[in-house]
Parts: structure tokens; C-alpha cells; sequence
């Protein structure tokens, strides 16, 4: 079923925050949350491709939108330089 809409936003937060964090870039509240939720999407769709599945839950969802974010980060990087 999924974690429902504003958990996704909240997660998605904090994951692009973490990923932010982590990646050293100086984004948004706004953008944070949209690279946790894409990320998160992203990453979960690469996961499913490849027969693995993250739980419905907070904490593996969080780690899926911190990597994805971080995947994210690194290609706006790559394609701006």
C-alpha cells in the first residue's frame, strides 16, 4: 500500500535533507523534499527491476530516498559540469 501521501512528503524530506547533508549541496526545503520523493520512486524502481523490494515502512524507505536523493545530487553535478 505505501506510507500514504504526507508520510511520503515527510520522509521524502527528510531523506533529500540527509542526502543534502551527506552530498554537501545547498538546496531547499522545496527541492529536498522533491529529490527524497523522486529518489525514493527512482530507487525503487531500479530495486524492482532487480527483484529486490523495500518494505512499506519508514526507516527502509528513508535509506531508499537518501540514496536515490544522492544518485540525484551526483547526475545534476555530473550534467552541469
Amino acid at each position: 500500500m505505501g506510507l500514504g501521501f504526507f508520510a511520503s512528503i515527510i520522509v521524502g524530506g527528510l531523506a533529500g535533507w540527509i542526502a543534502s547533508m551527506i552530498m554537501k549541496a545547498d538546496t531547499g526545503l522545496f527541492l529536498n523534499i522533491i529529490l527524497g520523493i523522486v529518489g525514493a520512486v527512482v530507487l525503487n524502481f531500479i530495486l524492482g527491476l532487480l527483484g529486490i523490494y523495500a518494505a512499506d515502512a519508514w526507516i527502509p524507505q528513508l535509506f531508499v530516498g537518501i540514496i536515490g536523493a544522492c544518485i540525484l545530487i551526483f547526475g545534476v553535478r555530473a550534467v552541469r559540469s
